[in-house]
């Protein structure tokens, strides 16, 4: 019965281990390009451009970071502009960051989990990796909306979930009632970054 036990709980354990391990990535060259793609937190409003979370990420991950974040701009138009970026860029990685403006505007969440399918599928279909970052509720919950949980297990991609509802909570690291300021988008850049290595691709 001693044996029956230490096999159940050895295999619990790498079960548990298995399941909390992140989905892994390529490794990124020292010459690889990250695309950061999405509205005004990834723009870095609220703070200066070199204090934006791409130009963080850049320092930290001696990677070339490609700021392509649009103030205002919805998950459909995100679809249509994502194509000519990628292109025109060749990332390694795209680092996705959207519907943060779907979410203010009340607009259909089920078409914004498409649009993200749809920048998903665009950047796996020229081999391109993919982290998901997910945009809190605008609401007191802070919570995102399980859509961006049910796309990384779908896709299996790296999810950065917590943090920028942990800014969004703090008052000491937010430019507004929406945006992060330095301090907050340097807290999400080093949380991407711990993410990337979790992942393998650092």
């Amino acid at each position: 019965m001693k044996w029956l036990y230490l096999i159940m709980t050895c295999s619990v354990l790498l079960l548990t281990d298995a399941c909390s391990k992140s989905p892994q990535l390529p490794p990124l060259s020292p010459s690889a390009t990250i695309l950061a793609f999405g509205d005004s937190l990834t723009a870095g409003y609220g703070a200066s451009e070199a204090e934006s979370y791409p130009a963080n990420l850049a320092q930290l991950t001696a990677r070339r970071v490609v700021n392509a974040g649009i103030p205002g701009e919805v998950s459909a138009d995100g679809l249509l502009r994502l194509p000519e970026l990628l292109e025109r860029e060749k990332p390694a990685l795209l680092v996705l960051c959207h519907g943060g403006n779907d979410l203010l505007r009340h607009l259909d969440q089920r078409q914004l989990a498409d649009n993200l399918r749809g920048m998903v599928k665009l950047a796996r279909e020229k081999g391109i990796a993919v982290i998901l970052v997910a945009v809190p509720a605008p609401d007191l919950s802070l919570k995102p909306p399980p859509l961006y949980e049910e796309i990384a297990k779908e896709f299996d991609l790296p999810l950065e979930s917590k943090t920028l509802a942990t800014i969004m909570a703090k008052g000491s690291l937010k430019s507004d009632h929406i945006h992060p300021n330095a301090a907050g988008y340097r807290k999400l850049a080093e949380a991407l970054f711990s993410l990337l290595n979790k992942s393998g691709a650092l």
